[in-house]
């Protein structure tokens, strides 16, 4: 699965051509930014270009590390939340931010500020002469009404819940030195990617397999797999201007809860279980606007469905961070 999540398609190989060395990937040692790392790494080889890779993360958890250094990946140690490690951080014209947090806002609001204000301002004034792609998120927007377009990037950015109000805060603040010191970033309003570990379709998988219920009151969603989302959160470098500019990242299908369940119901061979009734509002956004520029994502959601039903039944390994996918109310 990893191989298959860091296999690059022929743009991209293409693409990392226009790359300069180094590449620095922050907040690598999360849920995407080992195989975006790894990606990247790869594409440049395939392209014959020396590209170096630097994944930046506190790395508290050794396997991570060690991966990506034997997929030719360097690390870098530091903790985003001390401007002087910040400031030491390698020279490079082109950065992938990745760092943000979200699970554990309502025990710990503070946190969750730091990290998605602060570590944002210190990473500005770092390499306020490079090139930023700046990872964000879906849940900047309010839920919209089921039927009609998802939100799209002019959309008001009037979320529920203090994570969201927090990337808010975090795109305003890379916005403001975007603008204040010329430098080219663009956010990636990025929901619900997904792999065989972990993410929405796993979530959903896991519960048809084990006979729990399914709520529905969030019954619709975008989902992209995590590796077209990682080719394309690369390919953004292309798009970093300044002013900063926002771009949604997802798959244009709405996927229904009911739907995926009943799918992977007959995938499984068992009948999936439902609670509570589908709301008229869900989290949607709309990826026209990316899509005519970078295309849509290479994977099928089909495929994926299949691979995820394949991976659940036979006992492939979860990373146990459920999406949460279900809650409404903002608080996580």
């Amino acid at each position: 699965m990893e191989e298959l999540l860091c296999r690059p398609r022929p743009t991209l190989v293409d693409f990392m051509r226009t790359v300069s060395s180094p590449l620095v990937v922050l907040g690598a040692g999360g849920k995407m930014g080992p195989t975006l790392a790894v990606l990247a790494k790869r594409a440049a080889q395939m392209a014959g270009y020396p590209l170096e890779v630097i994944a930046v993360s506190r790395f508290s958890d050794e396997t991570p590390r060690r991966w990506l250094e034997a997929h030719g990946v360097s690390t870098w140690r530091a903790d985003l939340l001390e401007r002087g490690a910040v400031q030491g951080l390698p020279e490079a014209a082109h950065v992938v931010y990745l760092v943000g947090l979200k699970f554990g806002t309502r025990q710990n609001p503070g946190l969750t500020w730091a990290i998605n204000t602060l570590v944002p301002a210190y990473v500005a004034e770092r390499y306020a002469r490079a090139r930023l792609v700046v990872l964000s998120t879906g849940n900047v927007y309010p839920l919209v009404p089921v039927g009609r377009a998802g939100a799209s990037e002019s959309h008001g950015l009037t979320p529920l819940g203090e994570y969201a109000n927090a990337a808010v805060a975090r795109e305003r603040i890379f916005g403001h030195f975007a603008q204040r010191l010329g430098t080219p970033m663009a956010f990636l309003r990025l929901s619900y990617a997904v792999e065989l570990r972990y993410g929405v379709l796993v979530d959903i998988a896991r519960k048809v397999w084990g006979g729990e219920p399914i709520e529905l009151a969030n019954g619709c969603f975008n989902c992209i797999w995590q590796g077209d989302a990682n080719e394309m959160i690369l390919r953004a470098l292309a798009l970093a201007t300044s002013p900063a500019e926002a771009w949604n990242l997802t798959s244009p299908q709405v996927l229904r809860v009911r739907e995926v369940a009943e799918q992977l119901g007959t995938l499984f061979g068992r009948a999936p279980r439902f609670i509570g009734r589908e709301s008229n509002t869900a989290l949607l956004s709309d990826v026209s606007k990316l899509s005519a520029v970078l295309g849509e994502p290479a994977t099928s959601l089909a495929a994926v469905l299949r691979w995820t039903a394949h991976w659940v039944q036979h006992g492939g390994r979860s990373l146990d961070k459920p999406t949460h996918f279900e809650v409404r109310d903002g608080y996580f």
